[in-house]
């Protein structure tokens, strides 16, 4: 029953942040987390991740804005190490308030705090008629990149920034997504280059025998999704993915308002 009730969840939650762009780790880690370890899951849901990424370069990564890709993607890489830098300072300011929410301890941060709003003003962009037919010139490309990037490295929503920004760069729906697909596992790929070694004694310490096969029902649920998904991508309009990608936001800067995430 566990795993269909992980393949299923990782299916759907696929299948809807296939056009947004994010969201699956955040979802999915909480699900891993009711059926292991926090650090356990943690390590489940960066497979699964990094698998999705891939699967769907390789599904829909032919629709690829390549200069999209180097003129926002690369600066947006560089400027998350920054940002996860700073994130090593910033974490001594310590808590603002710690909470029991339903049973589930909640603590907020000023970095959480921080995210929240920008996350907020974003889903607004992304929600309100007027902003969201607005749309960025190409030669601010770079600095987007680097905003998205320095705080997706600070908060750990780097594809939620991304998409925010993208939304806006007038792509059709198969640009938007598969030029959000091969950012995301351009930044997954460096991730494990920087990270490569913790990354894979610490996975292979706690995937073990009798967690992979939730993490095999997770990642196969996750390529169901996309599979779903695609064949739904030309029906599927930019101010739908824009209204998606916003209520995501907005659902997301609660979330981290509240101490949730």
């Amino acid at each position: 029953m566990d795993l269909i009730v992980i393949a299923a969840v990782s299916c759907i939650v696929s299948l809807t942040t296939l056009y947004s762009g994010f969201g699956l780790g955040t979802v999915l880690m909480p699900i891993f987390a009711l059926f292991l370890p926090l650090q356990t899951a943690v390590a489940a849901t960066a497979v699964v991740h990094f698998s999705n990424n891939l699967f769907k370069v390789m599904a829909l990564g032919r629709h690829v804005d390549r200069e999209l890709v180097l003129r926002f993607g690369v600066p947006a890489i560089a400027a998350a190490f920054a940002g996860a830098a700073l994130l090593g300072v910033m974490g001594n300011m310590g808590e603002i308030v710690r909470y029991d929410l339903a049973g589930r301890e909640a603590v907020i941060t000023p970095i959480k705090l921080v995210m929240a709003l920008l996350m907020l003003g974003f889903a607004l962009l992304e929600l309100l008629p007027g902003p969201r037919e607005k749309r960025f010139d190409r030669r601010y490309l770079p600095l987007g990149g680097i905003l998205s990037g320095f705080f997706g490295g600070l908060s750990g929503h780097q594809g939620a920034l991304r998409s925010a920004f993208l939304s806006k760069a007038s792509l059709s729906t198969e640009q938007f997504v598969g030029s959000n697909a091969w950012i995301g596992l351009l930044v997954d790929a460096s991730r494990l280059l920087v990270y490569g070694n913790i990354f894979a004694v610490g996975t292979a310490a706690m995937i073990t025998a009798s967690v992979a096969p939730l993490v095999g029902a997770a990642t196969l649920g996750a390529f169901m999704g996309i599979i779903i998904g695609k064949r739904f991508l030309r029906k599927v309009t930019m101010a739908t993915v824009q209204k998606g990608t916003g209520l995501l936001l907005l659902i997301i800067a609660v979330a981290l308002g509240l101490g949730v995430v």
